[in-house]
């Protein structure tokens, strides 16, 4: 099942794929039907199909309470950054103001002349979890989507705490939709890629993630308690800006696509405000 959160002249609403074009649900987003508990849909329409190319994308989750990003977790992208592969994942955070949807213009930050790209599964919780066993992590997934975890590398390595580079407002697309486990499996094998003005930086699969989504969600959840609507982005393969020679990055103009088969792509134009 292919879900998403569009824009409507009366707010957000959540909506789910059906015969091509995308039926609104009585529901404000995506993450308050995960917080429903995950209703069959059917149960809960409200108002008419609408075409996946007029609607207009808001963040699949607007605002989950926890957004757990991590670095370093391609085998590929920690060798081109001149690491070592880690004992533990490397976990920070973003806020949800830096969400953008699958179309949304990316508001370059000010002051940053290092803004990179960054491809990334994304995986969306979709029930409480604490401290979880295996089964519990794997039973916690409710979905997957794409996102870019855009970042401002002169701002990322101001201090040891990469923060302040990495929750820009405006910054990140997480979407077009949450596509359900049953569709994808609990530990997807995808190709992802990234390309900057119709140009592919980076390609790979979703399996040479270092640590798994099951995985993640069992170290994660030892931490914090994982809630639905909460989002994991669980790291970029190699090809990023900051790891080629010359370096390149995202400028005004610049448009950001993010494409994960299965799950859809979001197409981002890259504005200064």
């Amino acid at each position: 099942m292919k879900l998403a959160t569009i824009r409507t002249g009366n707010g957000t609403r959540a909506a789910v794929i059906d015969g091509g074009k995308l039926v609104p649900l009585d529901f404000a987003d995506v993450g308050a039907w995960l917080q429903a508990g995950s209703p069959e849909w059917s149960g809960h329409v409200a108002g008419a199909p609408v075409s996946t190319e007029e609607a207009d994308f808001a963040p699949v989750v607007p605002n989950p309470g926890k957004i757990i990003c991590v670095g370093l977790n391609y085998r590929d992208h920690i060798l081109e950054m001149g690491r070592e592969l880690p004992e533990y994942p490397t976990l920070f955070a973003k806020f949800a103001d830096s969400l953008v949807g699958a179309r949304d213009d990316i508001v370059l930050p000010p002051g940053s002349a290092s803004v990179d790209w960054e491809g990334e599964l994304a995986v969306i919780i979709g029930s409480a979890v604490s401290r979880a066993d295996e089964t519990q992590a794997r039973n916690a997934i409710a979905g997957f989507a794409v996102a870019n975890d855009v970042s401002a590398r002169d701002y990322q390595r101001r201090t040891p705490e990469w923060l302040q580079g990495k929750t820009f407002d405006r910054t990140t697309p997480l979407g077009p939709y949450l596509v359900t486990v049953d569709e994808t499996g609990h530990e997807p094998d995808l190709d992802i890629s990234c390309a900057v003005d119709g140009n592919t930086k980076q390609h790979s699969r979703t399996s040479e993630l270092v640590f798994g989504p099951v995985a993640l969600i069992r170290y994660i959840s030892s931490i914090t308690t994982l809630r639905p609507g909460d989002v994991i982005l669980t790291g970029t393969p190699g090809g990023v800006g900051d790891g080629r020679s010359p370096k390149e990055f995202l400028e005004p103009g610049s448009v950001l696509e993010t494409g994960i088969n299965t799950l859809g792509a979001t197409a981002n134009h890259c504005v200064v405000r």
